[in-house]
């Protein structure tokens, strides 16, 4: 693959230029659409209001938002002025958010109202007290030195905060001279987006990616699955992770194709989007699909027109695989396997490779990267078939995280090699298969076990819907396996039942100890299960069984 080296802003004034009236933006449910050069003019008076409010390049703006239609335009308008867009995760508290304020050093932040049970507006005059006094623009926060604005995305007029309608409004009557000279300095190699690692564990920390780093996995990752102008894919992933503003949005804009939002994941919103725009390609985590595919109505939708899409951000069961292939007609779906350091894509799967591959693999290296199983104690390379830790080194690779050197000579090393943290082993074909994390490895009395291993089996009884596999913390072992299993509706299990159908098919020491039955599993705002919750759950359920681990 050549890599490519333009901008964010390039990439939508080009195709502004050569397809004008072209969907972009699609929003089916309440029959909004941007065309690219409708939506390259909303992106420009946006861009121009930025600068009139004194946001300049290399300055942060932060996005606390679901996937609502003005997160693209803050993408875009950001990105053609040099500004860093910092993206929030939606289930943040306010703990987290005035940690994220403070780190990133974050001068605008843009909000809704709220989501799910927080409200946004409340949350920000609590952590800005001075906002309802302030005139907007001029605001001095005691607690946020670097804070000067807070916008309202949306129509409503909040005190202290401006509101994007007024703001694109106002774009529309400014002189192009500031904005042009500005976007004229903007190179590829900048930063362009800065992402918080989910903080499952310790701080979070911000990782800087570049136009040149996200743009070209995008282009990459549509290679991978045949993507053209032609393609329309269907959006439920937040935007303000990888999976989103990357793997979806830098993969349609390297291509020319249509992005069909969905603006909060629902079943039945994605299946009934597929179907009104006739999408060509989905994306969604395991869970996702799970969700779609076990909805009551599911048969009820035409998906004939589905051809492609990803399924990455967790570990996928190999029974869901198969059904999205066969029964969502996506029989060129693939796998993408990566982190947000990696921008993120590292290795995917292609659509040509046999089904076997895509249900039990990762894939091969991403194009013009390379990957390699490592030692995690020398780095040295092993050989195909032998277990290590997955790195890679190429253009995907962060520039770092934010004003923390140390944290990133830990993660890249002096070859550049970005060491992923997670187990994994090459076969002789060069496709990878991730076996875990390295802590999240289950040593019991001092046999290694694989947790995927142990779903991947249960995951073929037919009452299981979903199962998540973890080690239980025991005096005795170290550790034990524990389920965590979600049952089909109206089947019926017990945990006799599981331990019988392992009993005899896998070795002893793999046969989960614990069995716990569950409605739902602690999720980041990206459908990633925290494995790490599940765990603490386990010995809470355990005492309230009166049952001591040994």
């Amino acid at each position: 693959m050549e890599l490519i080296e333009k901008t964010f802003g390039q990439f939508l004034e080009q195709w502004a230029t050569e397809t004008p009236d072209k969907d972009f933006i699609v929003y089916p449910d309440r029959n909004l659409r941007f065309s690219y050069s409708v939506f390259n003019d909303r992106v420009d008076n946006l861009a121009k209001a930025l600068l009139h409010i004194g946001m300049r390049p290399g300055e942060k703006l932060g996005i606390f938002a679901n996937n609502v239609p003005d997160w693209l335009t803050f993408m875009f308008a950001t990105a053609k002025i040099g500004v860093v867009l910092v993206t929030v995760n939606t289930n943040y508290k306010t703990h987290e958010l005035q940690y994220l304020i403070t780190d990133s050093d974050l001068k605008t932040l843009c909000i809704v109202n709220g989501w799910r049970d927080s409200d946004y507006v409340q949350m920000i005059y609590e952590l800005v007290p001075e906002l309802k006094e302030s005139q907007r623009g001029y605001l001095k926060s005691e607690k946020f030195p670097f804070l000067k604005n807070i916008i309202f995305i949306g129509q409503e007029k909040h005190r202290g905060m401006f509101n994007t309608a007024e703001l694109i409004l106002l774009g529309s009557q400014l002189d192009d001279a500031l904005f042009n000279e500005i976007q004229s300095t903007v190179s590829c190699y900048d930063v362009v987006n800065m992402q918080y690692t989910s903080g499952t564990t310790g701080f979070p920390k911000g990782v800087m990616l570049t136009h040149h780093n996200i743009l070209n996995n995008g282009l990459a990752t549509g290679q991978c699955m045949n993507f053209t102008s032609d393609d329309r894919l269907c959006v439920c992933v937040p935007l303000f992770h990888c999976f989103g503003c990357v793997l979806a949005l830098c993969s349609v804009i390297t291509h020319g194709s249509t992005m069909v939002m969905v603006e909060n994941f629902d079943p039945l919103v994605v299946l009934a989007s597929v179907q009104k725009e006739k999408c060509t390609a989905l994306y969604g985590v395991p869970t996702m699909f799970i969700s779609e595919l076990n909805h009551p109505m599911f048969n009820m939708f035409d998906l004939s027109s589905l051809r492609t899409g990803i399924m990455a951000g967790s570990v996928c069961p190999i029974e869901t695989m198969n059904e999205v292939m066969s029964k969502m007609n996506m029989s060129e779906i693939i796998i993408v396997y990566g982190l947000t350091e990696s921008s993120p894509g590292m290795t995917a799967t292609r659509t040509y490779d046999p089904s076997a591959i895509r249900s039990t693999t990762v894939g091969k290296a991403y194009p013009a990267v390379e990957v390699k199983v490592a030692d995690p104690e020398t780095g040295e390379e092993l050989k195909p078939g032998l277990p290590g830790e997955l790195c890679c080194r190429g253009y995907n690779v962060m520039k770092g995280y934010y004003k923390n050197p140390e944290a990133t000579a830990k993660a890249i090393d002096a070859a550049g090699w970005l060491h992923s943290g997670d187990l994994g082993v090459m076969d002789e074909d060069g496709y990878f298969r991730v076996t875990g994390r390295i802590k999240d490895l289950i040593i019991r009395g001092g046999e290694n076990i694989s947790p995927r291993e142990i779903e991947n089996y249960l995951y073929t009884m037919p009452q299981i819907q979903a199962v998540e596999v973890v080690g239980v913390a025991s005096p005795k072992y170290g550790e034990e396996v524990g389920a965590f299993i979600k049952k089909r509706l109206g089947a019926e299990l017990t945990e006799e039942d599981v331990i019988d159908f392992c009993r005899g098919k896998i070795a002893r020491f793999k046969i989960p100890k614990y069995i716990f039955f569950v409605d739902d599993y602690p999720m980041t705002a990206s459908g990633k299960i925290q494995k790490y919750k599940l765990r603490q759950m386990s010995l809470e359920l355990l005492k309230e069984r009166g049952v001591v681990p040994v």
